[in-house]
């Protein structure tokens, strides 16, 4: 049997820099930061006290009061998105078979908003007083879930939940469930909101967030010689994904393929990369085999570039190993997170909805705050500035913590 193809139809975004694609888009092209002061909750003893925040998101343009009030941000974030790349995608469920349509969307963390609220709750006031919403509002499947429900979405329904990674591995499993031919349109892609107290407290407990304070928009600075570790965000990326002669009948708009899917262990460390980044590079060839496509043929990379000092580094040595000549010949990449921070379990869903944009528009969004690029990282970044070029194939790479590698590859049709 020859495989299915799988093509990209709806587009949908909730990030730092806009509520929508084309406001987060037009954003990101222009170089705008969405990274400022902490307002979710008193930072003010923490000692990173910024972040990539969604800036006046009111969860009752996409559901009732009701709904909100039941369902954690992330899963809030995930049913906007999900809205939008539904629209986008003109899919009409009333003319579909349901159990023709899945929906996989995954987060690194899940409610954990919800969970200290509730705790606080419990504490002052008792068990009695625990909200009987309170675990389906933060368990990570019940954006899946709520997304199917709102549909009528009967075909697989799940998440998986790989840290940084989860995002990609999202997308990457939806496309051979097509592929297999247990579904015809799959809803995918990452969501998160763990700007809150605990989530961005760990993350200074492990040491792992920029402290530049003073300057929140310079704060997230991937392949900068002066980058001192990445920016927490939240948001949601949903992309609407169907087997291309499905997409073609029903008369769809058609933005790229979905070619080819990577994943791989480093087996070397709980939050480090491996060396040389050779855990992310075996995950980035097994994404161009699958997709049948060349390095050489290869435009464009949306790096998982973090800003953090080793993780840079390694992803810049895995991208040479694979690439070789043309890494330094042809090849373009740069980090969105630079402008929205790091989105964790929706970095993967956002920056795949950014890479089918540059390559649907023709325009590659830039790595902002490179002032003096780090030599160990001497690729072309897109330092600064959008660059308007034509690419045919272009990748996207999320790494998580425990050494979890996830890179899906997208070409024009």
């Amino acid at each position: 049997m020859s495989r299915r193809r799988v093509v990209v139809t709806g587009l949908g975004l909730v990030s730092p820099v806009g509520i929508g694609v084309e406001p987060s888009w037009s954003a990101l092209v222009a170089g705008r930061s969405g990274i400022g002061p902490i307002t979710l909750f008193d930072a003010s003893t923490f000692p990173t006290r910024i972040a990539g925040e969604v800036k006046g998101f009111d969860p009752t343009q996409f559901m009732d009061r009701k709904e909100a009030r039941r369902n954690d941000r992330f899963i809030q974030f995930a049913l906007a998105a999900a809205d939008m790349a539904v629209k986008d995608s003109g899919l009409d469920m009333a003319k579909e078979e349901p159990e023709r349509v899945g929906c996989i969307v995954g987060a690194g963390i899940g409610g954990l908003g919800t969970i200290e609220e509730e705790h606080r709750t419990f504490l002052a006031k008792g068990v009695r007083k625990i909200g009987p919403f309170f675990i389906p509002s933060l368990i990570i499947n019940l954006a899946p879930g709520q997304i199917s429900l709102r549909y009528g979405m009967k075909g697989p329904n799940y998440s998986p939940v790989s840290a940084c990674a989860t995002g990609n591995h999202s997308i990457g499993d939806a496309m051979m469930i097509i592929e297999r031919g247990m579904a015809d349109v799959m809803v995918t892609g990452g969501c998160e909101a763990t700007i809150t107290s605990l989530g961005v407290g760990g993350f200074c407990a492990a040491r792992a967030l920029s402290e530049r304070n003073d300057a929140p928009e310079k704060a997230s600075r991937p392949f900068d010689k002066g980058r001192d570790g990445f920016v927490a965000g939240e948001g949601a990326g949903i992309l609407v994904v169907e087997e291309y002669e499905h997409a073609r009948r029903r008369g769809a708009r058609i933005y790229a393929e979905l070619a080819g899917y990577g994943a791989s262990a480093d087996a070397y460390h709980v939050t480090s990369p491996s060396e040389g980044g050779e855990g992310g590079a075996r995950a980035v060839r097994m994404a161009l085999r699958d997709a049948g496509v060349n390095p050489e043929q290869v435009g464009y990379v949306n790096t998982h570039g973090t800003s953090t000092p080793a993780g840079d580094v390694a992803e810049c040595q895995g991208i040479k190993a694979v690439f070789g000549d043309h890494a330094k010949k042809g090849l373009m990449v740069s980090s969105t997170k630079s402008m929205v921070g790091h989105l964790l379990g929706a970095a993967g869903g956002a920056e795949g909805v950014i890479t089918v944009l540059a390559i649907a528009r023709g325009v590659l969004p830039p790595t902002i705050n490179v002032d003096d690029q780090d030599p160990q990282c001497d690729l072309d970044v897109i330092p600064n500035t959008a660059r308007e070029v034509r690419v045919d194939v272009a990748i996207s790479n999320s790494f998580g913590f425990g050494g979890t590698n996830a890179v899906v590859l997208f070409k024009r049709v």
